[in-house]
Parts: structure tokens; sequence; C-alpha cells
């Protein structure tokens, strides 16, 4: 922990839906779901107006659209899009110091010190922020981030979630426990679903209760390890420095029960659980991995491992799944499981994979439910997979929009972009030689003719 807040922590808001909101007039203000669009599909994000209805990712896209009202649009994702306004954050964030950490497409860390540029008084690192914040907004178009700056990564991640969407929150230096204290359990990292029920049980609600904690009873709660390392984190001790770029070798999610578990029915529900988190957070990073592993603690205290390599990289959730349920198949469950993880590795740079799962039955798939009324009524040839719910797209006379919806052999686009208002919607034959993919829409400046109308 260091003496001035010199660490600063930005994370973007519901990154993925405010891209698309910012690409396509029509959906400022609506609830926005980018993710599978399919009824396998899961949500990779969800805009604040389809959180507010329990939207959430990591949910089955089928569960979001229980929750979610009428006329909600429910996106395939356009990685192309977040990654080039990604870069434009990113740059930002190298011109303030020469030490920044991206954790994922929309998050990062910054060494403020390490420019040995900027006044770090915190008066000084409040304005840093509130500058950096509207260079944000007006060099991508109107994305959001939220920002915490503190004395470590601990207190400056919490204070980019202590106020979102679009806050600011800086931790002087010696109130570190002022604020972290009273925050819930969950608020740490590495405290996870199966954690929090074992705190929760001996009482340990805040993580004040936890600092009450001694070394002995976490580790003997927890473990070693993690036990150590709450006991640190609770106390605001954190010493982890910047990293630049640094390379991620593999992503994993692992349980311990509260009971040994042998039952394999229960222990694939847990896989599939862990298989949805690890996806939604490859597909976070940008990233894809050829190695799926499963992590097995036995009865006995005993570990092991068993992975299998895949021709092609991956970031769908079901395929990790199935693979680690057949792992889990060849290495029994005899004696009972304590632990159980699943991991993915050998990972390369992102290739579009069935996190985005589509319908696979031939029924329409539209972005919103409230479909446009020159949709056919009448069953035409099976649909064109080429389109899908989001989908930059141009036609030669039309000029540029995106693809509304698909299905039953036609394709629905709406005509508009970043720079034009809500556009009109038109419903084309799905094989239509006048309408090709397209790149996503340049926010900065006009490309091209405007809309229909």
């Amino acid at each position: 922990m260091r003496r001035e807040a010199s660490i600063l922590h930005l994370d973007l808001d519901a990154f993925f839906a405010a891209v698309e909101q910012r690409d396509k007039p029509s959906l400022r203000g609506r609830p926005v779901v980018v993710g599978g669009v399919g009824g396998r599909g899961v949500v990779a994000t969800a805009s604040y107006e389809a959180r507010a209805y329990g939207a959430r990712s990591a949910m089955s896209t089928a569960e979001a659209r229980r929750r979610c009202p009428p006329g909600t649009a429910f996106l395939g994702g356009r990685f192309a899009a977040y990654r080039r306004t990604s870069d434009v954050v990113m740059g930002l964030l190298r011109g303030l110091s020469p030490l920044v950490e991206p954790v994922s497409i929309d998050e990062a860390y910054v060494d403020l010190a390490a420019s040995g540029e900027h006044d770090l008084s915190v008066d000084a690192v409040t304005e840093l922020g509130r500058s950096l914040k509207e260079r944000i907004a007006a060099a991508t178009g109107g994305v959001t981030g939220s920002v915490g700056i503190g004395s470590s990564k601990l207190m400056a991640k919490l204070g980019s979630e202590l106020d979102k969407p679009d806050g600011l929150v800086v931790v002087p230096p010696g109130r570190e426990l002022d604020v972290l204290h009273p925050l819930p359990v969950t608020s740490l990292g590495g405290v996870g679903p199966a954690t929090a029920e074992r705190l929760h049980q001996v009482g340990v609600k805040t993580v004040g209760d936890l600092a009450a904690r001694s070394l002995p009873d976490l580790v003997a709660l927890v473990g070693k390890a993690h036990g150590a390392g709450l006991h640190a984190l609770a106390r605001a001790e954190d010493d982890r420095a910047v990293v630049p770029d640094r390379e991620v070798k593999s992503v994993s999610h692992e349980e311990t029960f509260e009971r040994d578990l042998t039952d394999l029915a229960v222990l694939g529900r847990e896989i599939d659980s862990m298989a949805t988190r690890v996806g939604a957070r490859l597909h976070k990073g940008g990233i894809s991995g050829r190695t799926v592993t499963l992590k097995l603690r036995r009865y006995d205290f005993t570990t092991l491992t068993r992975s299998q390599t895949l021709p092609q990289p991956t970031d769908d959730p079901r395929q990790i799944a199935a693979i680690a349920r057949r792992l889990l198949q060849e290495a029994g469950a005899g004696g009972g499981l304590r632990l159980l993880g699943v991991g993915v590795s050998g990972l390369s740079v992102y290739a579009q994979g069935d996190l985005f799962a589509e319908e696979d039955d031939g029924a329409p798939v539209t972005a919103a439910e409230d479909t446009p009324a020159e949709a056919p009524e009448e069953p035409p040839p099976p649909p064109d997979k080429r389109w899908w719910p989001g989908q930059d797209v141009r036609h030669d006379e039309l000029g540029a929009g995106w693809v509304w919806g698909r299905g039953l052999g036609r394709v629905t686009v709406r005509f508009e972009g970043p720079l034009t208002a809500p556009g009109p919607v038109r419903t084309l034959a799905a094989d239509d030689p006048a309408l090709h993919p397209a790149d996503p829409p340049d926010w900065q400046a006009p490309s091209g003719p405007g809309p229909v109308s």
C-alpha cells in the first residue's frame, strides 16, 4: 500500500451494450442485451436499462428474455467494434503513464506515479480522474467509464465500483479501512458464492467482520493460502504492482464445497455453472483457448487434473462444459470431491465462437420482440445464416445499417448509424445481392450516404 493515491482503475460501463447504443441510435435509453441470441446463448453484457429488470452477465439468454420487457434488443456481439473503441481508451490511459495493465477489453489499472509528472495530492488526482472521464466520453462518442483511485489495486478497483455508472471515487490515503470495512465481504476478490456462504455461517458478512477474525481462524475456515490472502485484504494490505500488458495464460473458476459431493448429476451442474463463467470471461477478454482442464480435490485432499486439447480454440461454455463433464466421468467421484475447477488455457486472440450461439431450429431471430410489421407472415425458404441481430451491413442503394432480425428467408435491417437520427426499417430477401456485411461504423465522422427516409 502506497503513501499516495497513485493507482487508477478504469472500468468502462456496460461496455458492449454502450457501444451498441452509441452505434444504434434507436436503442439509446432502451434495454439492450449482448450475447447469444439463441435459446442456448449466454449474456455477455446487459445495459443498465436491462439490468433494472434483472438481466446480468453470465445469465442464460433465455432467462434474460423472460425477465426483460417487450422491445428489449438482443444482439450478437461485434468484437471489431468493441476492440476499436477499447484501443482508443487504452491509448488515452497510456498517455497518463508508461505502466498500464489491461485486465480485459474494458478494464485497466494505471500507475500514476510511474510517469513522474503527476501531482499525486487528492485534489489533483481527483481532477485528473474527472478530466480522463471527459476525454474518454469525447473520444469514444459517449461511452462512459467509472474511475477509482487509491493507494493500492484493491482500493482503486473498489473505488471504481462504488459509484457506477460514470462514477469517480478517490480513496484518500489513511482512509482505506473507513471505506473498506462497511462493504460486504463479497466485495473482495476471491470471495465467491461458496466462500461467502462459509463466511456467512460464522457471522462474517462485512469486510470489517472478516478483519476481526484471526489468521488461524481464517486458515482453518478456507485454507492456508486463501485464508492468508483474505486476512491481508481485509486490512487493506495490498502491494501488487501494475504490470503492463500482462499475458494471461489461463482462465479458470473453481468451487470448494461445504460437503464432499459424489453425485455426478450435481457435479455436472456445478461444471455447467463454472463453464458459463469461464466462457463469459474469455469472451470479455477477447480470447479463446484450446485446452480444457478439470481440477479435482478428493475427500483425502489429493488433487489431480485432467485435460483435453482441441484442434481449434473455443470460448463456447457448452463445449467447455461437455469436455469437463467427460473428464469427470473418466476421473470419477469415488469417495467424494471437496473441490472442482474448470479452466481453459492455450489462449489466443479472440475468434468468435458459440458464446453468441444462434437458434438451430430455423425460427426467426430478432433484435427486439416488437418485430416490424413488414416482416413476412408466410414461411418462405429457410433463412440465410449469414445474418445475425446487431450485425453491421451496407445496402448498395439504401446505405449503412444493422440487422434488426432475420429468419424465414428474410433479413430486416434498420438503416441508421452513430451520427444519424433513429432510422427506418426495411425487410429484404436474405439473399438480396445488394446487401453486404460491413465493417463497424465510424462514430467520429460521417461515412458515405445517409440512411433512407
